[in-house]
This record gives structure tokens, sequence and C-alpha cells, in this order.
């Protein structure tokens, strides 16, 4: 398609999370393809996403356009959001990690709307956990654009902009974590007698089905209660992690990770 013409909603950037963000937006009929184009400046991946969206314009340069996602590297960010306000964004969504809010508007100018955003890798399936925070030019109705398009990629809670870091620590760093259990329980079961694919094929399920009992809202303390009968083998393995302060070393993990999330906004 034609690099030229007029969309109503430019995702700069169509890296995974871009993808991720336009593939949820067509699905769920949210916007009408015509009215989307994704900015790439790689030639392959520009090739690769119009295999993955035929009906979307796929271009090289920001089109003049009503709204903009930013999607891009945290350095590129500013350059790419003053070209969006340039080619006529007066809304701008960005998903790029620690990259403020100050900067943001710096580069948006006075008048543009600006919200920051931290999505997680969990969107790419539509499940992601994400979070916004408007900046001062953003009313309730750009706050809804924000949440609408991130919600067509999973859940979206409104913070204020001081808790942006902790939400990096615990949902944007968050999937890491669950893996990194997940690989060692996977070793355990090798450890414990299993085949290595047995053992993962039982923890991936094993996570999938924990996680669809939690999206039931439960309390996890509830849940994890009905599974360690006391004196039964739930009870002894508890007991263990327990032992070793498994839960001061997930407070100690989204501790560090918000504070690195600090340091990069301050850099």
């Amino acid at each position: 398609m034609s690099n030229n013409s007029r969309s109503n909603l430019v995702v700069v950037g169509g890296g995974n999370m871009g993808a991720a963000l336009v593939g949820g937006l067509l699905a769920s009929s949210a916007v009408d393809p015509a009215d989307v184009s994704i900015v790439e400046v790689a030639e392959a991946r520009r090739e690769q996403l119009v295999t993955m969206f035929p009906t979307v314009n796929i271009a090289s340069e920001i089109p003049r356009c009503g709204a903009a996602v930013i999607a891009v590297k945290p350095h590129d960010v500013p350059a790419a959001v003053a070209t969006a306000v340039s080619s006529g964004a007066t809304r701008i969504l960005s998903i790029a990690a620690g990259v403020t809010l100050s900067t943001l508007e710096a580069a948006a100018g006075e008048g543009v709307a600006v919200v920051r955003s931290m999505p997680n890798t969990p969107a790419m399936v539509r499940q992601g956990a994400s979070a916004i925070a408007a900046g001062r030019h953003a009313d309730d109705d750009d706050v809804a654009w924000a949440e609408s398009i991130l919600g067509s990629v999973g859940t979206v809670v409104r913070v204020s902009e001081s808790q942006m870091d902790a939400v990096t620590g615990l949902a944007g760093s968050g999937p890491a974590y669950i893996f990194l259990v997940a690989e060692a329980l996977i070793d355990a079961g090798v450890e414990a007698g299993l085949e290595r694919p047995t053992a993962d094929a039982l923890v991936r399920q094993l996570l999938v089905g924990s996680a669809a009992l939690l999206s039931q809202g439960e309390p996890p303390a509830d849940l994890r209660a009905k599974v360690t009968s006391p004196g039964g083998t739930t009870a002894a393995g508890i007991a263990v992690l327990e032992s070793h302060e498994v839960r001061a070393a997930f407070v100690d993990a989204v501790r560090a990770a918000t504070e690195r999330g600090r340091e990069l906004g301050r850099g």
C-alpha cells in the first residue's frame, strides 16, 4: 500500500509488541484495517508485516495520522513522537519502558494528549496485563482511547505515573519470574525421576490450569489452602519453599526491577 495514505491510527514500530497490538485491535474489530498503519524501518520486518496484516498499510515512514502508538526502543521515542505529531497526531500512547510523561510531552509539544503505558509480553497472545498513566493534556476520552487499544490484548489498569516503575517491576518483568519458576519445576520433575518431555508437559498445563483458577477471582491464599491438606504432600513442599524464603525472594526481585526502572527513567 502507499506510504502516503492518511491513517487514523499509526503504530510506530512493528516489533512483537506493536504487531500484537495491531493483531488484537483487528481481532476485536476495534478498528477498521483501512484506518491503521504500521511504521517499520527494517525492510525484512516490513515484508513479514505485509504477510501478517495484508489489509493494513505497512510503511517505512509515518504517514498523516490522527493518533499514534509509539512502540520503538526507548532512545528512539522522542524523535518518533515529534514526527507523529508533525504528521497530525493529537493523541500519543507510548508503550516504551522507562520513558517518562515529561519526556513524551516535551517531544509532543503543548496541547497533545499523551498517555504512558507498560504492557507485558503475554499481550502477544492477548493475555496481557497493562497499566496506563495520563499526561497533563489527556482527558477522560483520551485515557479511554488508550485503554481500548491495550484492552484489545488483555487487562488494563489506571495508575499514577509515580506507580509505573512498580508496575514495570511486577507485571512488566513478571512473566520472566513465572518462566523461571516453570524452568525450575521442570528440572525438579526430572530430578524426581520423570522424563523431561513428561515434566515439561505437566508443568505447562500446571501453570495454564492454575492461571485459569486464578482468573475466576478467588483469593490466591484460598486456592493454595484448598490444595494443602495438613500433614500432606503439598504441605511438605510448601514448608520447604517457606524455609527458603521464596516469598521474600519475589519481593526482592520486584523491588530490584522497580528500582532499575527508576534508574532507566532518570538516565
